[in-house]
């Protein structure tokens, strides 16, 4: 019987969770661009709260800037997750374009492994961190920047983010915890030989333990 295959779980997740992640982009920013104070508030309480922002590209008078088109162009974060290394513009970005392009390339060949297919939760951990990638690689080329639109003060004010960010910590998080769950499934294994009887025996009579054939 041939080995299951989680393969097409990562493309899944992948291609589910960079269309979330430039839908609610291009939906939340045309929503609220027509607002007048360009935001939603999902909860409010005395301690902070969590809400949709939408910010938009302004002159030195404070007016907003539009394209030829005449929509309003969006303010965009040239830096990495959450705002890192911001403040280096265009070359941020150009550098974190190519980090994300090799990334994905990266996962991609990762995945065509037969052990990665076979394993459910590094399947999925590779799906969420594609979407993240490719979502944030879309509006790096497109607007040269990402759109950030989450905004969560509570108890303490967290940079503005996005779902695709959401998708990479999510992935990077299970990647993580699927590491420290399969190693100590691999050491039982590599120690429960060593442990039976008929290797202690070998052992005892100086001859080399082998593996038994089928």
């Amino acid at each position: 019987m041939a080995d299951q295959s989680y393969r097409m779980l990562l493309w899944v997740l992948a291609l589910t969770g960079l269309v979330l992640d430039q839908s609610s982009k291009y939906t939340v920013f045309a929503w609220l661009g027509d607002k007048l104070d360009h935001q939603h508030v999902l909860f409010r309480t005395s301690k902070g709260g969590f809400q949709l922002v939408a910010q938009f590209e302004r002159d030195d008078w404070g007016q907003e800037l539009h394209d030829s088109a005449g929509r309003r162009i969006p303010h965009v974060n040239q830096g990495a997750l959450f705002g890192f290394l911001r403040d280096h513009k265009t070359l941020a970005n150009s550098g974190f374009a190519v980090i994300s392009l090799l990334a994905a390339a990266a996962i991609v060949y990762w995945s065509t492994h037969p052990q990665t297919a076979r394993d459910r939760w590094l399947c999925a951990a590779l799906g969420l961190i594609l979407a993240g990638t490719l979502g944030n690689f879309y509006d790096r080329v497109v607007f040269n920047g990402v759109r950030d639109f989450l905004h969560w003060d509570y108890l303490f004010d967290w940079p503005v983010f996005n779902i695709a960010d959401c998708c990479l910590v999510c992935g990077a998080g299970l990647l993580l915890l699927q590491a420290f769950a399969t190693q100590p499934a691999k050491e039982q294994r590599q120690t429960d030989p060593a442990d039976s009887p008929r290797s202690s025996h070998l052992s005892r009579s100086g001859e080399l333990s082998t593996a038994p054939k089928i």
